[in-house]
């Protein structure tokens, strides 16, 4: 046990000084539920062993109102703030003059991860804030970040819609996932594997139960011994990372084999919509079709059929022109808000379920029961 806990200890050392470049005495925000690893790694142990101060809040950023996590950051001159993309779509909703309301020049940059950051988002919240948005990439058996930029050794510059390069520790590869080659040449699609052994502060195993670990981790890839993150990704010429989204969110429309996050950043970039999901639906005809539910940034009128009709098309059109025909959705629905964890996770199989008329099974962990709810009604 001693071991396990001094390996954990060696990897949040290293990651507050070489990807946070963090130095005694400042002050760490980390907005994430503390049951939740962002929690436990980045609110308590990470900041207080580098000898910064850290900032417990259990609340939404928009309560009492959508500058309280600014307000924060003024109050107590948080010089490092992390924070999901989730969180940053919500506050892309709400009134700008928040986020120019707060004095936030102590803040040296703004890290996100826990879900694929959309290049929209990243601009958007960059603009707004004047600090660097430093997206990173982790799962919570890794306990620290795969893919980021570490800055605390080199500065780099940040590319919008990727988390960066591989960590220290991390043998990174993509593999074709039917013949289990690495894929070496760059933008070539595959899965995000890492070589073992797997670095310090990273799952050893399933509780009680090795084999699984084995099985489920390890032995994924057909021929292969290698660690599957279960992520679809590219890389870059130059070393950059993409994450498409999870294997198994893959759509595939007659016969066309199309990643969920795709079609979500092209929704993404229209002026009117703050946040997307977008599900693969059974289909008779097609197999699979895209299916997508987005909150508008202004709903002013939307409640007319027409108007939301007219939206409904343009966002089509905009994923035809930036995808092609066949990633267009077959629906696009506009709902108030999307049924989300307490930590801010898409439900996305409880959204697919509801789209296909199916149970969508245990939802416990879900924040708010109306969001599905309203799914419900829209698909019928």
């Amino acid at each position: 046990m001693q071991r396990d806990t001094g390996g954990y200890t060696v990897a949040l050392a290293a990651s507050m000084q070489h990807i946070f470049d963090a130095k005694a005495g400042q002050t760490f925000f980390a907005t994430s539920d503390i049951g939740w690893v962002v929690g436990h790694s980045y609110i308590i142990y990470g900041p207080l062993i580098a000898g910064m101060a850290t900032i417990m809040y259990e609340g939404l950023p928009t309560r009492p109102d959508a500058g309280v996590w600014w307000s924060i950051v003024e109050k107590y001159q948080v010089t490092h703030m992390f924070s999901a993309p989730t969180a940053v779509r919500v506050l892309k909703k709400q009134d700008p003059s928040w986020l120019s309301k707060y004095n936030v020049s102590t803040l040296k940059a703004l890290w996100l991860a826990g879900e694929p950051l959309d290049e929209p988002t990243a601009q958007w919240i960059s603009q707004a804030l004047q600090v660097p948005i430093i997206d990173n990439y982790w799962q919570t058996e890794t306990g620290w970040p795969i893919l980021t930029l570490a800055n605390g050794i080199e500065q780099q510059t940040t590319r919008f819609g990727s988390p960066g390069k591989a960590m220290y520790g991390y043998g990174v590869k993509l593999i074709d996932e039917t013949t289990g080659e690495e894929l070496t040449q760059p933008n070539q699609k595959g899965v995000v594997a890492i070589e073992g052994p797997l670095p310090p502060g990273c799952m050893q195993t399933v509780w009680r139960d090795d084999d699984r670990f084995v099985n489920t981790y390890w032995k994924s890839i057909p021929g292969r011994l290698i660690y599957s993150t279960f992520d679809w990704g590219i890389r870059d010429a130059d070393g950059y990372h993409f994450i498409l989204g999870r294997t198994d969110d893959v759509i595939n429309v007659a016969g066309h084999r199309l990643g969920t996050r795709e079609i979500e950043e092209s929704i993404a970039s229209h002026p009117n919509v703050a946040e997307v999901a977008v599900v693969g639906v059974a289909d008779n005809l097609k197999g699979q079709v895209a299916m997508a539910f987005a909150v508008p940034r202004d709903a002013t009128g939307l409640d007319d059929d027409a108007a939301r009709l007219k939206l409904e098309g343009d966002v089509m059109k905009l994923v035809d022109h930036q995808l092609g025909a066949v990633a267009r959705p077959s629906r696009v629905y506009f709902v108030n808000v999307l049924p989300k964890t307490r930590s801010g996770k898409l439900l996305r199989r409880a959204l697919q379920a509801v789209a296909e008329r199916r149970d969508p099974g245990d939802l416990t962990t879900m924040e708010d029961p109306a969001a599905l709810q309203q799914v419900r009604d829209l698909v019928g």
